[in-house]
This record gives C-alpha cells, structure tokens and sequence, in this order.
C-alpha cells in the first residue's frame, strides 16, 4: 500500500507512486515468499475486479518472478468454474491495475491533504477522503433542510358512497365549483368546514367510468447496491453486514465434504446474467410455477448507472439445483436469508410482468357544484408476484389505489353516507437509512458499490 507519509505519491513527477509493504502483512509476504520459491508455476486467483487485480499485480511485483506467474479469473466458487479458469489462464490486466492506481493516489492525495487540515481545525476528526467526506456532505446537506423546513397545514376531503344495491365505496373531492383542488388549494379548518357543509346537501351521480390495463415488469436481478438497499428494507441489515454475509455465499459452505459456493462475485453493478443461467432459470419458473409465469422470451435489462462496472455478471445463485430449501441446513439463519432474498430476486426478474385492471370513477354533485373521482386497483394476474415483491423506502412512494370498486353505470345514482375532512402537515425530508444514502450515492455516480458498506461504517464507527 502507499504509506501515509510525505512522498508516498509525487504529482510533479508523473504521479510516480511509492509502494510498501504494510505493517499487518509482513508476515504474509514472507509466508508466500518462501512458499513461491519452490513452486515451478503459480496461479494468482483474485477477485475479478480492478482490487483484485492490482492485489495480483503488487504480489507478482514483490516476487518478480514474472516467468513463473499465470493470472486466473473466476465469478463463481464452484467446481466447474475453478476448473475451466485453470485451464485458460491469462496474464494481468493493467488497465485494470492502472485504473485502481488511479484511484488510490486520488484517494492518498485528497485524504492525505485534507486529513492534517482537520486535525488541526476539528480536534477529534481522524480523516477525510474523497468519497468519505462527500458522503457526509450529502448528509449535512439532509440535516440543513430538515432545519429550515417550515411545516404547512393542508386539508383534503373525502366522501363516503352507497350504490342503489347497496355497495360502499370512498372517494376524494378534486374539483370545487370548477377549480381543480391542489394540494394546498384548503389550509384551515374553516374553509374545509365550509366545504363539508355544502357538500351535505347534495345528491350525487356517476358521471364517466375509465377501465384500463396496466402492467408492472419484473426488477432486474441484485447488483452490489440493491443487494444493500434491498436487505436493508426486507431482513433490517447494515450494509457491512450484507456484505460479509454475501462474501461468506460466495466463498462458499461445506456441502457433502467439499466447499461449494452459492452466489456469483458479490461486487459488481452489472444487470446481465450469463444465457446458461437464464435458461436455468426459465426452467425453473415453468416447471415450479407453470407456463403462463413465463414470458415467450428472457426479459432483458439495461443497466442506468453511468459508468457501471460491468465486467462480471449481476448476483446470482451460483447453481439453481441449489434451491434455498436444499440449503437451509448448512447456513445460519441470516445468511439464509439474504441468499432466498437473493434466489428470489433472480427467479422473479425472468417473470411474467403482474397485470393490473385499474378502474377511475367521476362522481359529480347535483345540482353542480364539486367533482370527486374513486380509483381502484385489482391484480387480474400475479406475474413475478407470486413469488417477490420489491420493499419500499417510503410508504407513499407506491400507492395501486386498494380498494376494489363495484360495478357502476354511468348517470347512476349514489348516495351520500358521510363527508370526512382531514387536517394534514407536510413532512421534512426524512434522514438518510443506509438504504437511502447507498441508493443517493449511487445516483449521484459517487464512489463504486464496492466501497459503500466501509464509507458508511466509517461515518458511523467515527461518530460522524
């Protein structure tokens, strides 16, 4: 690693870096040493991404035995997967090198800059560093406009209806003497209690019924920040705690005496899924679930994330005869439950969509004076439903209206149970969960998904 002392890396001189071994790995070094020097050849195995590549790179540079060295790449700890990889070595990707090099120097440099200016102003503060400090700004920021919030008082109005047959339903006033109701189009009691009153008087009527179809896709299967995002909102995990669970999926548990692996490499923002995987999955759905849960052909996803690192494959289950009922017994109970979080995520994205009849009725007063509208959802077919549904950060964020609405005909008359005004405040923004902060972050294309469970355990371990 670069030590943290002057020099470490020079600027002026093209960036020159300035190695050495770190303290804690002393030992390790020697150990590999002496271990290499009567090896006729050596495989490095890392972990498929620029870490892992300039690890390999850093203990063939402390060897330099460079005709002795092959580098292997494998995404999934399974039988076959080391096999195959043995067989077509390769040599060290520098790009991949270079690229982590680049970073590490950004990361010398801001941290190394920063941090003694600190220590100096904020007494206590241990560090600063280039994604560390923005990630506390965005938090700083949140906390700034909590404060300045001003909270506003809104009102809203909702009637209660009776069918000729004698049906309920509930629906919201959103037109008042032909003004479209806003938000805070009502923000005191008594213009909502005016309201109330003239709407008691009233009779009311089935104006136009509107009926259409709506669809939902599946969600793509986990990249390293939904995974995080996700096992936050559904099992309540940090994000290091997701992290060192899904490592341990991926170097794999003991299964009828040898070590078998159960997820593909767990750092990664990639979407795409290998074919053979897909397959397996398909074949899967249809003989579980049967063949109207899957659609004619795979469904395919585009990654949004700007500069992804795409070089491996989204998170999967390594091998799908591995169902999580097969392999409950040889996990502890938190590590099954991120892998079923994960198993199902990867059966649901290859899914038929889940359909949505959607009803909107307009009910008008007579003799005229306001409009209400009822909406309803009912799911005509449960599609990847059946057997995931993605967790919210927000309640509101996802509102299929619930209520099923009877059948109505247009000019129909309803009567009026009861009108319920209700007195509303708006909310501040809330604080960030580590759900919320992992999911800015990445909007935002600061820092890799790699890197989000330690920054975030840093803000908080340093009482940030």
């Amino acid at each position: 690693d670069l030590p943290s002392k002057n020099g470490s890396v020079e600027p002026d001189n093209d960036f020159a870096m300035h190695y050495g071994v770190s303290t804690k790995s002393t030992r390790h070094v020697k150990d590999i040493i002496s271990k290499a020097k009567g090896c006729s050849k050596l495989i490095l195995a890392p972990d498929p991404d620029r870490e892992g590549e300039s690890i390999a790179w850093h203990i063939l540079e402390v060897l330099k035995q460079k005709k002795a060295i092959k580098a292997t790449v494998f995404n999934a700890i399974t039988k076959n997967s080391v096999t195959q990889a043995i067989q077509s070595p390769r040599q060290i990707d520098m790009d991949l090198v270079n690229a982590q090099q680049a970073r590490r120097a950004l990361d010398y440099l801001v941290g190394f800059t920063l941090s003694p200016v600190l220590w100096r102003k904020l007494p206590g503060s241990r560090s600063a560093g280039r994604v560390q400090s923005v990630a506390l700004r965005i938090i700083c920021d949140r906390e700034e406009e909590i404060e300045a919030f001003k909270t506003r008082e809104y009102w809203d109005i909702k009637v209660d209806l009776k069918t000729i047959p004698g049906l309920e339903l509930q629906a919201s006033i959103v037109e008042v003497e032909g003004k479209k109701l806003e938000k805070f189009s009502i923000t005191s009691e008594a213009e909502a209690k005016k309201i109330e009153d003239l709407l008691k008087d009233k009779n009311y009527q089935v104006l136009k019924i509107n009926k259409r179809q709506t669809k939902r896709r599946s969600h793509p299967p986990f990249t390293t920040s939904s995974m995080q995002q996700e096992a936050a909102r559904k099992l309540g995990f940090s994000a290091s705690r997701t992290m060192s669970l899904a490592q341990r999926l991926y170097e794999g548990v003991e299964i009828g005496g040898e070590s078998q692996g159960l997820i593909t490499y767990m750092r990664t923002d990639s979407i795409s899924v290998i074919p053979e995987a897909i397959a397996g999955v398909r074949q899967h759905i249809s003989s579980a679930y049967g063949e109207k849960y899957l659609p004619e052909s795979p469904n395919l996803f585009k990654s949004k994330v700007k500069n992804a690192q795409e070089a491996h494959e989204a998170i999967r289950p390594a091998d799908f005869a591995m169902s999580p009922d097969k392999a409950r017994s040889y996990l502890d109970p938190d590590q099954f439950a991120l892998y079923d979080l994960i198993w199902k995520r990867m059966v649901a994205s290859q899914m038929s969509d889940v359909i949505f009849d959607q009803v909107s009725v307009d009910i008008v007063t007579l003799p005229s004076y306001a409009k209400a509208r009822a909406t309803g959802s009912v799911i005509k077919f449960d599609g990847f439903y059946k057997v995931y549904r993605e967790g919210r950060d927000d309640e509101k964020e996802e509102d299929d209206s619930k209520q099923i609405l009877p059948e109505f005909k247009e000019k129909e008359d309803l009567s009026l149970l009861d009108v319920k005004p209700a007195q509303h405040f708006t909310d501040p923004p809330p604080r960030f969960s580590e759900a919320t902060l992992v999911k800015k972050l990445e909007e935002l294309g600061i820092g890799r998904p790699s890197t989000y469970a330690a920054i975030i355990s840093v803000l908080q371990d340093r009482g940030y």
